[in-house]
C-alpha cells in the first residue's frame, strides 16, 4: 500500500485512511493510494462496504496547489470515478475540510456523513481555476444548479449543517467517534441493492434564467477574470449535456485556465500570503504569550472596530474611554453595526447577543489592568499616545502586550514612554477594523521576538493576516501608498478629473476608485498625515487642490461633499462642477498646463510610483521581501487579487519597462521620481521584482 493511504478492515467494512499531513491534500501518492485501496476493497471477498476517511485534522483539504501549472502525466483512472464505480458502497466520513478535490472525491462516494464542525466547498475559483474533477457536473445533479452555482462561483466553505440541508450530506454525526459512526453507517447500507451514483441522476428542475442572472450579478466583481465565467459555463453544460460529455468539457475548460495569467497571479497571492506571515524577524519556535482577555483604549471608530474584532473571535474585551459620552457613542455604534449584520442576514440575533456580551465598556485604566493585551486606539498624535502608554506602563500587569494602533507614528518614541519597550509593538489595523483583514505588526528597536510572535498569534486568532515590518514614517503599507496618493492629485493639476482616475482604477480591478475611497475615509485624515509629512520634510510636494477641499469644509461623504457630492442618505458619488472649477483654477495658477491622459498612463503613474517606493522600503529593511509588500497591498488597499499583488503585477509589465518609465518621469518631473537603486539593479540584471529582498 501507499505510505500516505492505509487500508484496514473492521469486520466487513474496509477503511481507507488518507494520512498526508498537515491537511491531507491530494499530494504525491494520495490519488494512487486511494485507487489501490479501492481496488483492494473491491477484490476482498470479506469486505462488503468501505469508508473513506482522513487522518489528523481533516478529510481531504483539496489538491496540492504546488502542482498546478507544472504539467502532469495524463490520468486514465480518476479517484472520484473509481469510487463511484465501486460495486460495494463507499461512505465518505468528513471532518475538518472537504474542499476542492476533497469534496469531489466525497461526491464520488455513494454516501457522505460529517461531524457538525466540518466544512465543504469547491473554492477553485479563488485561485483562478474551476473544479476539474467532476465537481461542476456532479454537484448540480445532487443539489440543483442554482445552489451549485452559488457554491462554485463564490468558492465559499459551507458548514456541515447547511451542507446537510442542501443535500450534500446524508447524515450528521452528533456524538462519538466519526470512524465508528462511519463503520456503523456502512454496515447499514452494505446490502442496498442499488447504489446511489450522482452521475446517474438527472438535473433537478430549475429556472433556465439563473445563468444569465448570475452573470449579471457578478459582472462588476468578476471583470477582467475568466474563472467565474467558466464556472458558470460548466454548470450550464451539466444541465444540457450527458455526464461524460460534460466531464470532457469541464476538463478542457480547466486546462485552459490552469496556465492562465489570472491563475498564476492567484497562486502567487496564495503562497505569498502564507510566506509573508513567516517573518524573518521571528525565529521558528519562539513562544507566544497566552491571551485570554483584551483591552482597547479609545472608543472611537477604530477602537470600536478593534473591540468587535476581538468579540468576533470569542475573545473577551474591555473597551475603555475616560470620556463617558465617547464611550456611550462607541457602544451605540458597535450595537448598530451588529444590528446591521443581523438585518443583512450575515449574523443571527443569538450571535449578536453573544458578541455584545464579550464587550464590556469601562471608564478607568484600573479596570483593564488584568488584560493580557492592551491595544491603544486614540487620536493619531504622538503626545496623546505617549500619555496613554505612560499610564499603561504603570497599571498593566507584567508581561502584558502593549500595542499601538498608529498608522504612521514612531513606535520607538511611543515605547520610550514606558519602562518596558520590549513589550511594545505596533498593531496597525485597517479601517473598518472589524472587516479589513490586514494587521501590520510594527517592530520597534527594542520589541522582543516573543512579543512579535505573540502579536502574530493574536492576529491569527482574530482572523487577520499579520505581517511584521520595521519602524519608519508610514511603515510599509502607508509609506508605499503615499506616492500613489500624491500622483493621483497631481494628475488633476495636469489635466485629469477625479471621475476619470477612478474609472481607470476600477477598470484595472479595484472595487472603488481612490478619490471615492478618500471621500469614504474622510479627507481630513489624509490632510493631517500630509501636513505632518510636509512639516518633517520640506521636499514633500504640497497638494493645493486637496488642501483647498479641506479648507472648504468638503471632508468627504460625512459632510456630503468631498471630491464628489453626495445626496442625503446616499453613498453614490456624483461629479461636482465646483470641484472641476477648483482643479482648473489651481492648474492655471501653477502653470502646469493641461493635457489628456489615457487609462494606461493613469494606472502606471499611480502604481509605478508605489513600486519605486516599495523598492526603497525593501532596500532599507523596513520590509524584507516583496511578498510582504504584495500581501499588504492585497489586504490593506483592495489591490485586485487576480493581479497577484503590486510587485507581481509590475513584473507582468516587465522590470526594465518599469524602470525605463520611472527614469523618464524622473527627467520630466524631478526628484520625486528618482529611481530606487534596488530597482535599477534589478532592471540591469533583468531580475523579477518579486525576488527583491533586503541586502540584494
Amino acid at each position: 500500500m501507499s505510505e500516505v493511504v492505509h487500508f484496514t478492515r473492521q469486520g466487513p467494512v474496509g477503511i481507507i485512511t488518507v494520512d498526508y499531513p498537515p491537511v491531507n491534500a491530494l499530494g504525491p501518492g494520495v490519488r494512487e493510494g486511494i485507487l489501490e485501496a479501492v481496488d483492494r476493497g473491491v477484490a476482498d471477498t470479506q469486505v462488503r462496504a468501505m469508508v473513506l476517511i482522513g487522518a489528523g485534522r481533516s478529510f481531504i483539504a483539496g489538491a496540492d496547489i504546488r502542482g498546478f501549472g507544472k504539467g502532469r502525466p495524463t490520468v486514465t483512472r480518476r479517484t472520484h470515478d473509481v469510487l463511484e464505480a465501486s460495486p460495494k458502497p463507499v461512505v465518505a466520513a468528513i471532518h475538518g475540510y472537504a474542499l476542492g478535490g476533497g469534496l469531489e472525491n466525497a461526491l464520488g462516494c455513494h454516501y457522505r456523513i460529517a461531524v457538525p464542525g466540518a466544512r465543504v466547498g469547491l473554492p477553485e475559483v479563488l485561485i483562478g481555476i474551476l473544479p476539474g474533477g467532476g465537481g461542476t457536473q456532479r454537484l448540480p445533479r445532487l443539489i440543483g444548479p442554482e445552489a451549485a452555482l452559488e457554491m462554485i462561483v463564490s468558492g465559499r466553505h459551507v458548514p456541515a449543517p447547511e451542507a446537510l440541508e442542501l443535500g450534500i450530506l446524508d447524515e450528521l454525526v452528533e456524538g462519538g467517534e466519526l470512524r465508528d459512526a462511519a463503520v456503523a453507517f456502512a454496515m447499514r447500507v452494505m446490502d442496498e441493492p442499488v447504489l446511489p451514483r450522482i452521475s446517474e441522476r438527472g438535473i433537478p428542475d430549475h429556472d433556465p434564467g439563473i445563468f444569465d442572472a448570475i452573470r449579471r450579478r457578478i459582472a462588476r466583481r468578476a471583470r477582467n477574470q475568466k474563472a467565474p465565467w467558466h464556472c458558470i459555463r460548466c454548470v450550464e453544460i451539466a444541465c444540457s449535456t450527458p455526464f461524460e460529455d460534460g466531464i470532457r468539457q469541464e476538463r478542457a475548460l480547466f486546462e485552459e485556465l490552469e496556465n492562465s495569467e489570472e491563475a498564476k497571479a492567484l497562486r502567487y497571492a496564495f503562497f505569498s500570503e502564507r510566506e509573508a506571515q513567516r517573518s524573518p524577524h521571528v525565529s521558528r519556535g519562539t513562544p507566544a504569550r497566552p491571551v485570554a482577555a483584551a483591552a482597547v483604549v479609545g472608543a472611537g471608530t477604530m477602537g470600536g472596530g478593534i473591540a468587535m474584532t476581538c468579540a468576533d473571535a470569542g475573545l473577551p474585551v474591555k473597551i475603555m474611554d475616560k470620556d463617558p459620552e465617547t464611550l456611550a457613542r462607541g457602544m451605540e455604534r458597535i450595537g448598530k453595526t451588529y444590528a446591521a449584520s443581523v438585518e443583512r442576514g450575515s449574523l443571527d440575533a443569538a450571535g449578536m447577543a453573544a458578541r455584545l456580551a464579550l464587550i464590556e465598556p469601562v471608564d478607568s485604566y484600573d479596570a483593564i489592568a488584568g488584560a493580557d493585551v492592551a491595544i491603544e486606539a486614540v487620536f493619531e498624535e504622538t503626545g496623546v499616545k505617549r500619555e496613554v502608554f505612560e499610564t499603561l506602563d504603570r497599571v498593566m500587569k507584567p508581561g502584558a502586550l502593549l500595542l499601538t494602533n498608529t498608522s504612521a507614528l514612531d513606535i520607538d518614541e511611543i515605547a520610550a514612554a514606558t519602562g518596558r519597550p520590549e513589550d511594545v509593538a505596533g498593531a496597525h489595523f485597517f479601517s473598518p477594523a472589524n472587516v479589513m483583514k490586514l494587521l501590520e505588526i510594527v517592530r520597534g528597536e527594542r520589541t522582543s521576538e516573543e512579543v512579535l510572535a505573540s502579536v502574530q498569534a493574536l492576529a491569527k486568532r482574530l482572523a487577520k493576516v499579520g505581517v511584521v515590518c520595521g519602524n519608519c514614517d508610514g511603515f510599509v503599507a502607508n509609506r508605499s501608498r503615499a506616492p500613489f496618493n500624491t500622483e493621483m492629485v497631481l494628475l488633476l493639476e495636469e489635466g485629469a478629473l477625479p471621475e476619470q482616475v477612478d474609472k481607470a482604477m476600477v477598470e484595472f480591478g479595484y472595487p472603488m476608485g481612490p478619490f471615492a475611497v478618500g471621500d469614504l475615509a474622510g479627507l481630513d485624515i489624509g490632510y493631517a498625515g500630509r501636513k505632518r509629512r510636509e512639516a518633517a520634510d520640506p521636499a514633500v510636494r504640497p497638494l493645493p487642490i486637496a488642501d483647498a477641499l479641506v479648507g472648504m469644509g468638503r471632508l468627504g461623504m460625512k459632510t456630503g461633499a468631498g471630491w464628489y457630492r453626495y445626496e442625503a442618505g446616499s453613498r453614490t458619488p456624483h461629479p461636482d462642477p465646483e470641484v472641476a472649477a477648483l482643479i482648473r483654477r489651481v492648474s492655471d495658477e501653477s502653470g502646469a498646463g493641461r493635457r489628456d491622459f489615457d487609462d494606461e498612463e493613469i494606472v502606471q503613474r499611480l502604481l509605478f510610483s508605489s513600486v519605486n517606493e516599495a523598492c526603497r522600503i525593501i532596500e532599507e529593511g523596513i520590509a524584507r521581501r516583496a511578498v510582504e509588500v504584495d500581501t499588504m497591498w492585497l489586504y490593506g488597499f483592495g489591490f485586485p487579487r487576480y493581479r497577484g499583488g503590486l510587485m507581481y503585477w509590475a513584473d507582468t509589465v516587465g522590470v526594465r519597462e518599469v524602470y525605463g518609465r520611472i527614469a523618464a518621469w524622473h527627467q520630466r518631473y524631478g526628484e520625486r521620481w528618482a529611481p530606487s537603486p534596488l530597482l535599477r539593479r534589478l532592471a540591469e540584471r533583468g531580475a523579477p521584482l518579486t525576488e527583491a529582498m533586503t541586502d540584494m
